[in-house]
């Protein structure tokens, strides 16, 4: 079987940035185009609209100046325009030395956008090829709006490429530029293009419209294309382009007869990169970047996994420079525990797994999110209350902040069956807490409670949850000092646990 190679072209620096409110600055497009050459290693990049403002400009003077230093300046490309020569003029004080020119793809466009005739078109595309040509500078063409002209215009269409086919240009580059075409169409419409120029080399550039973007590129490599036009996170005007990691993956998985040279483990550090300098967040459920597309939720998953990899697809996270979790929620069940109780190097006997099991629950329950940071803590607090009979329960309270009132507390204490209620006021709702609680002391049982001495709030180091906080509080009493500690997803509520247990002690 003859295999055949694929260029991949990223133009997340120029289709890209026309993502709504997307603006990258000088050094974060050259920290860009440095990443995509060297360690994701496409094999071209577009980076800008030539003409756009003196930041574009300086922006591609840098980049073009590192890339002529690694001798990569033939894989940087701008898009141009057919403007008499304004664009080429552009690109010489840009150091750029590949255009891509954008030409009318369709019927439409041409009489309704330049008013012009197919023949006029042309012969200002040859000047401008032309000219470019003279000045060192290479050519490839994109057809805008091929896609409708495909469907309302295909004599224009295959005029214009009878006419491209004899000038100086390198590639022809044809986009869905509105992302109306389905894959059937997709292959349809390049299968006829091949037949019928089959020398010339081929670039598909999809949109993702109707999130068929993935699809159509498949499609568009089935039927003979050369190159790809990819952008990562699938940015770009409206709902974006074809995104590089889905159809990178794609391809390796299902096209045993194509080969792309992008480097699949650095897509997860590009793509987060590009995330932070865009401020376009990756949502979590998109496939190979997204949060949450290697984590499984599913108690009966994680045993599968246990169980001979049973949930597992030839999607493994490790090809993406990522790892697979497993999430600690109401839905986990004791698999997942247990999964990521070995990856901390911990395990527990079944009685304690059931227990902690059930504290997750209980966190999920209340839409808390756990990680595995977290379960360190959990395991904790969940054994050591375990051993500490509950003769004292804080049976219910009331923690009322008003602006300009002092915090207060109601506060019922149950003490081996008998219910006690006290209010008190404090400096802030903790302390109303404890001045109710002293009162009730004081009333009941004429003894003192311990001193507090210290007390210290901290989330699990290294959590990226909301779901826990962790109180540890030390106590005097007489001479000996002793410490609890109290987790819950509200500071003054873990403050109130650990105080519980306090109680208990004494």
């Amino acid at each position: 079987m003859s295999v055949r190679s694929i260029e991949i072209m990223d133009t997340t620096l120029r289709d890209g940035e026309q993502t709504s409110g997307v603006s990258f600055t000088v050094s974060e497009k050259l920290t860009i185009a440095k990443l995509l050459l060297e360690e994701l290693k496409v094999d071209r990049i577009e980076i800008a609209s030539a003409r756009v403002s003196l930041g574009e400009l300086e922006a591609v003077q840098k980049i073009t100046s590192w890339a002529k230093e690694q001798n990569l300046l033939d894989k940087i490309e701008v898009l141009t325009f057919v403007d008499g020569g304004k664009s080429i003029d552009w690109m010489l004080d840009a150091g750029a030395k590949v255009q891509n020119l954008l030409t009318k793809g369709s019927l439409n466009h041409l009489k309704y956008q330049l008013k012009k005739t197919p023949e006029d078109h042309f012969s200002d595309i040859k000047a401008t090829i032309d000219l470019a040509t003279k000045n060192g500078i290479k050519t490839n063409v994109y057809l805008e709006d091929w896609s409708n002209g495909m469907r309302n215009s295909k004599a224009y269409v295959f005029q214009f490429l009878d006419f491209l086919t004899n000038q100086k240009v390198e590639r022809i580059l044809l986009p869905d530029t509105l992302g109306i075409l389905t894959p059937d169409e997709t292959h349809d419409f390049i299968s006829e293009v091949r037949s019928k120029y089959p020398n010339l080399h081929i670039d598909f550039h999809g949109h993702n419209d109707y999130d068929l973007g993935v699809a159509n590129v498949l499609e568009s490599v089935k039927a003979g294309v050369n190159g790809l036009h990819l952008t990562i996170n699938g940015m770009g005007e409206r709902a974006g382009n074809a995104p590089m990691a889905s159809v990178v993956a794609v391809i390796n998985d299902f096209l045993n007869d194509v080969k792309i040279n992008v480097n699949e483990t650095a897509l997860n550090k590009v793509s987060k990169l590009v995330e932070t300098f865009s401020g376009f967040r990756i949502p979590v459920n998109k496939p190979v970047v997204g949060a949450n597309v290697f984590t499984q939720t599913a108690g009966i998953h994680a045993d599968g996994d246990n169980k001979n990899n049973l949930y597992f697809n030839d999607l493994m996270p490790e090809r993406f420079g990522r790892k697979r979790k497993y999430a600690l929620g109401k839905t986990s069940g004791k698999a997942n525990i247990q999964k990521n109780l070995q990856d901390l190097g911990l395990s527990l006997n079944d009685e304690d797994l059931k227990k902690v099991t059930q504290r997750i629950i209980e966190l999920g329950d209340k839409k808390e999110v756990v990680s595995q940071d977290d379960l360190p803590y959990i395991i904790s607090d969940v054994l050591s209350s375990d051993k500490i009979e509950r003769r004292v329960i804080v049976e219910n309270y009331v923690l009322g902040h008003a602006r300009g009132m002092k915090p207060s507390t109601t506060l019922q204490l149950r003490v081996e069956g008998i219910l006690y209620e006290a209010h008190a006021q404090g400096d802030g709702q903790y302390d109303a807490f404890m001045n109710a609680l002293k009162k009730l002391y004081k009333t009941h049982s004429k003894k003192d409670l311990p001193k507090l001495i210290d007390y210290a709030v901290r989330i699990p180091p290294g959590s990226n949850s909301d779901a826990l906080c962790e109180t540890i509080i030390t106590w005097k009493k007489e001479k000996k000092e002793f410490i609890t500690r109290g987790l819950d997803s509200d500071q003054t509520v873990s403050a109130i646990k650990a105080t519980e247990k306090m109680l208990n002690i004494i």
